[in-house]
């Protein structure tokens, strides 16, 4: 055989495996989506079926016929669902809006200014991500007891105020990519380092900071095991200690769980229909995967 036979022979067998390779990646793709979205879908479905379809028919059957029963009974029953849901709209939109003030200040200080022991602090600050938060659970619950601010708003709110690390960081290493010549120009046209951080570099940086926000949104309206622990009662109960009493006291009805669930969810579902574009962007940005 000879050598051009021996590459014709290599490309035919590179050709008929390239369509096998192909078929394998998009079978592994498909089933990786299914396991993802099925879940979701479940809970979707189940919501809109009366406790009898659920309990007499296979879980994976539609909803037939379509009942809004069970969201009826999660917002006028006796267990209002409505309480839960504005507690934390409220606390997300104060956490979000000291986040991104306090973050973009401590950024801002760590990339721009120059004082003693800079890098330092930065670094011990963000050596702080390593940390469990289950390790600093008990210390933070004993403070807020002698304060007096256990099973309150500010309890909720008052340990995610003032930024974090990776907000921080995050924001840090961008600011550092904006030119300093920039900032020097501000500052020979008289603008002081606030009027350049909020009319120069903020704006400069909308992307970066949709980003956090939306990182932000998501993180701190499914936060679980913080409002679990602090609060008691119904009064500043946040929707996901919500649903997982709803489970505990009406495990027999799913229908009900699941309609919670979904109600959950449905908020994050539209925020990423909004943002979708910004979501996408910002896994290039942060290195998600």
């Amino acid at each position: 055989m000879t050598s051009a036979e021996s590459r014709a022979g290599v490309r035919r067998r590179a050709s008929l495996s390239k369509p096998v390779a192909d078929l394998l990646t998009y079978l592994v793709l498909i089933t990786g989506a299914l396991l993802t979205l099925g879940p979701f879908a479940l809970s979707f479905m189940t919501a809109f079926k009366s406790p009898l379809q659920f309990a007499s028919e296979p879980s994976l059957n539609l909803p037939n016929p379509v009942t809004t029963e069970n969201f009826t009974t999660l917002f006028s029953g006796d267990y209002s669902f409505i309480s839960p849901i504005a507690v934390t709209a409220q606390v997300v939109v104060v956490i979000l809006a000291g986040q991104l003030i306090f973050s973009i200040m401590a950024a801002y200080a760590f990339a721009k200014l120059r004082f003693a022991g800079r890098d330092a602090l930065f670094w011990l600050y963000l050596a702080t991500l390593m940390i469990p938060q289950v390790v600093i659970v008990i210390p933070l619950y004993t403070m807020m007891v002698q304060t007096g601010l256990r099973n309150s708003f500010w309890a909720l709110v008052l340990p995610f105020l003032f930024g974090s690390p990776y907000a921080v960081f995050l924001l840090r290493e961008h600011f550092r990519s904006i030119p300093d010549d920039l900032i020097d120009a501000a500052r020979i046209d008289g603008a002081g380092d606030w009027r350049i951080l909020w009319q120069i570099v903020a704006p400069m940086s909308r992307g970066i900071i949709a980003t956090l926000a939306i990182i932000t949104v998501v993180t701190h309206w499914n936060n679980f095991m913080w409002p679990l622990i602090i609060t008691t009662g119904r009064d500043w109960q946040v929707i996901t200690v919500a649903t997982a009493n709803l489970q505990s006291q009406y495990n027999a009805n799913w229908t009900l769980v699941m309609a919670a669930t979904t109600v959950a969810m449905a908020p994050l579902l539209v925020i990423f229909a909004i943002f979708q574009r910004t979501i996408v962007n910002s896994i290039s940005l942060t290195g998600f995967k």
